[in-house]
């Protein structure tokens, strides 16, 4: 994970004066997996024969879907993929993903913004059963109202699918109230599809030009810089 600078890509015709829920994605979002999905994607690449690359060259692996990474990676097809998959899980469900960590800020985010009456939810495209571990893992479980993620079959895996899954289960709070936060283009290309405010930040795997590619309306380096905008009063 790269050094996080300090960036604010503000745009004129976006109002952020009332949130009412702010969606979040997990990994680069609020943890860094870093060391979970590579080891976890190495232990599949060595056991099924592969060659293993440096960890650096896994690192595409955080946040898109676990079967399309690995068809970029090999160009093997769907059902090689699930295979591999299948490998990945049997490290990862047992050790990997506990090798992660929070991202700095992230405790004070969350508790700040529910003291402040904001409605949480997690929009994550790992599978939910494991999502849930991590976020009680490091104490951030109670933050949230809602947690949405896939399921281990491969349904729900598409991050657009996801958050609007959890609009759902918001209806009376507006679109124009609603920000996703997230490190990756696809956090922000399924904000943009759903009508909420794509809000990126740097503390990631995705940098500036991903992010702002994929519509993102403002860019923050931190989450103590996301956490400052959004309880600041605007002008």
């Amino acid at each position: 994970m790269g050094v996080c600078v300090i960036l604010i890509l503000l745009l004129e015709d976006t109002d952020m004066n009332d949130v009412k829920l702010v969606l979040f994605d997990l990994d680069g979002t609020l943890t860094d997996p870093k060391m979970g999905i590579t080891n976890s994607v190495m232990y599949s690449l060595e056991k099924r024969g592969y060659t293993v690359p440096r960890r650096e060259e896994l690192f595409f692996f955080i946040g898109p879907p676990l079967i399309d990474s690995y068809i970029k990676l090999l160009g093997v097809d769907e059902e090689e993929a699930r295979r591999l998959v299948d490998t990945y899980r049997e490290y990862f469900s047992v050790t990997g993903l506990f090798e992660n960590e929070p991202i700095n800020g992230v405790t004070d985010l969350l508790k700040t913004l529910k003291e402040k009456g904001v409605k949480l939810a997690l929009a994550t495209s790992k599978p939910k059963i494991y999502a849930d571990q991590i976020l009680k893992r490091f104490g951030l479980w109670e933050y949230f109202d809602l947690s949405v993620g896939s399921f281990l079959d491969g349904r729900l895996t598409d991050k657009a699918e996801v958050i609007a899954e959890v609009l759902k289960q918001f209806p009376d709070i507006p679109k124009s109230q609603i920000a996703m936060v997230g490190d990756r283009c696809f956090d922000m290309e399924g904000a943009v599809k759903n009508g909420i405010l794509p809000l990126g930040v740097l503390c990631g795997y995705g940098d500036e030009n991903e992010l702002k590619s994929a519509g993102a309306a403002r860019i923050f380096g931190t989450l103590p810089e996301l956490l400052d905008f959004l309880v600041s009063p605007k002008i």
